[in-house]
């Protein structure tokens, strides 16, 4: 007689995700040599994909600590002006991709006071890490 032994399934698949929605910042952007000299807000909404089986661990050192992304996008913002919002979204990719628990950060990076007659105009850019984590 042959014994078989069936592994346990999984009850559940997770996907974490951190976000910051609505980070107001003012900054030097803009190829415009008026927005060299002057401040404008930019709005950051940031979307982080986690991988799954590190969302399920309760140490602090586990997590993608939204605080964190925060002063890391403070910081890019203080560093230098940007002549486009791609720049800046780059720098921010290098930045938050040097944590290893991301997957995939989707970025949505909006000017609110360059062009009159609308809230906002801006980009909205997606990277992923490649699947070899």
């Amino acid at each position: 007689m042959k014994i078989i032994k069936f592994k346990e399934k999984k009850k559940y698949n997770y996907k974490g995700k951190v976000f910051i929605k609505d980070l107001v910042l003012k900054m030097y952007i803009g190829i415009h040599s008026f927005e060299k000299k002057k401040k404008q807000r930019v709005r950051f909404n940031v979307d982080i994909s986690l991988y799954q089986n590190l969302i399920l661990q309760s140490n602090l050192a586990s997590i993608v600590n939204y605080e964190t992304i925060i002063k890391n996008i403070n910081n890019i913002v203080k560093k230098r002006h940007y002549d486009l919002l791609e720049n800046l979204a780059e720098e921010i990719f290098l930045k938050l991709f040097r944590e290893k628990k991301i997957k995939k950060i989707k970025l949505r990076l909006e000017k609110m006071d360059i062009i009159k007659n609308t809230s906002s105009v801006g980009i909205e850019i997606e990277k992923s890490r490649p699947n070899e984590y």
